[in-house]
């Protein structure tokens, strides 16, 4: 008669759970063996932007961080997607980009400002876009003019009539903060030349195409060092602090734009102004992205935040110090952007394109 052999009770339930690892070793290791998602994979960053600018170095400074704490390290690409503030990226990545985590979206800040003021063309829906931070939450916006021009006070610039303010494309940020800077200036009469890349303007102002423009402060530290000289080409006038009383090292002595304010809804034009920039450049994904990848794509721009490399290579690059909004920041920053309904219909005839709004 055939019999099992006898074992001990104790030997029996360690024999068991060595059969029950060995067993569960065997279902998890094909998981651990799958390659990372995105091993092997290209994925593509769209731009709201012409290539060349100040937004564009922003944006590259991320590239070696994100191909570095991504799963699987892929390939990094850029597309440019320019026109109307932003708002052809954002339509784009709204309603055609797959949501497979491999296309991220930075339309620019204008596809905040143009969906909060309702403007038209508008495909998209800000709160169903996942956030992914910014590089920046602070900014300084400076509005400046051709020293040939003869505006060297704020009241030669007052007082002359047709000054022609370069910009981007209308809705683009720097032609929404050329125009709030005319408004709140009191400029008579002023002309809105909205034709040229981010690269482009500069040269435009020192050939004498266009008088004034708004920029960015640490753009010109970065690119305009001669400007901060004397001697300078250009004359500066006023300031936008985001956030405001953060005064920027080259600039203390500029006065702050809300300083020219003659009423309360003044006041609230440049605060709305301020909630639109503290948002930062939008880094999003595609409503509808699997929420795995979602949290892996969020994963590795906090990490790359949080990367004094970055910070280091983003000063490099953009000539602005990084102060980053995470992901789990970002939306909330979006969602406190002031929307009071007598504000926002002065915004919308500040930015549009016709003559700026009577005070």
């Amino acid at each position: 008669m055939n019999r099992w052999p006898y074992l001990p009770y104790s030997a029996l339930r360690l024999a068991l759970a060595s059969a029950t690892l060995a067993l569960i070793g065997l279902a998890v290791e094909p998981i651990h063996a799958q390659a990372p998602f995105f091993q092997g994979k290209t994925v593509t960053i769209i731009q709201g932007r012409d290539p060349g600018g100040t937004g564009d170095a922003r944006t590259k400074a991320l590239v070696p961080f994100l191909q570095k704490y991504l799963p699987g390290n892929p390939t990094i690409m850029m597309e440019y997607m320019p026109g109307a503030g932003g708002r052809m990226a954002a339509n784009h990545l709204f309603r055609t980009a797959k949501p497979d985590g491999l296309t991220i979206g930075n339309p620019s800040i204008g596809m905040i400002s143009a969906a909060i003021l309702g403007e038209p063309g508008v495909q998209y829906d800000i709160d169903k876009f996942s956030y992914l931070g910014s590089p920046y939450s602070e900014y300084h916006a400076v509005f400046l003019s051709r020293h040939e021009a003869g505006f060297t006070s704020v009241e030669k610039l007052q007082a002359e009539s047709g000054v022609r303010v370069g910009a981007q494309s209308v809705g683009f940020v720097t032609y929404n903060e050329g125009r709030l800077f005319a408004y709140l200036l009191g400029l008579k009469e002023p002309r809105f030349v909205a034709a040229y890349s981010g690269a482009e303007l500069d040269p435009a102002l020192i050939r004498g195409e266009i008088d004034a423009r708004a920029t960015g402060a640490d753009s010109i530290t970065q690119r305009n060092k001669e400007w901060l000289e004397k001697g300078s080409p250009v004359d500066f006038h006023a300031i936008l602090e985001v956030p405001k009383g953060n005064k920027h090292g080259q600039f203390p002595q500029l006065r702050e734009i809300e300083s020219f304010a003659k009423s309360d809804l003044d006041r609230k034009l440049a605060n709305m102004a301020r909630g639109f920039r503290i948002a930062g450049t939008p880094f999003v994904l595609p409503p509808g992205t699997p929420k795995d990848r979602v949290e892996m794509i969020q994963a590795a721009f906090r990490k790359t935040f949080q990367d004094a490399d970055f910070s280091r290579q983003y000063k490099k690059l953009s000539g602005d110090e990084a102060t980053p909004l995470l992901p789990e920041n970002h939306e909330k920053a979006i969602r406190e952007i002031p929307r009071d309904r007598e504000v926002v219909e002065l915004f919308k005839k500040l930015v549009g394109a016709g003559p700026l709004p009577p005070r």
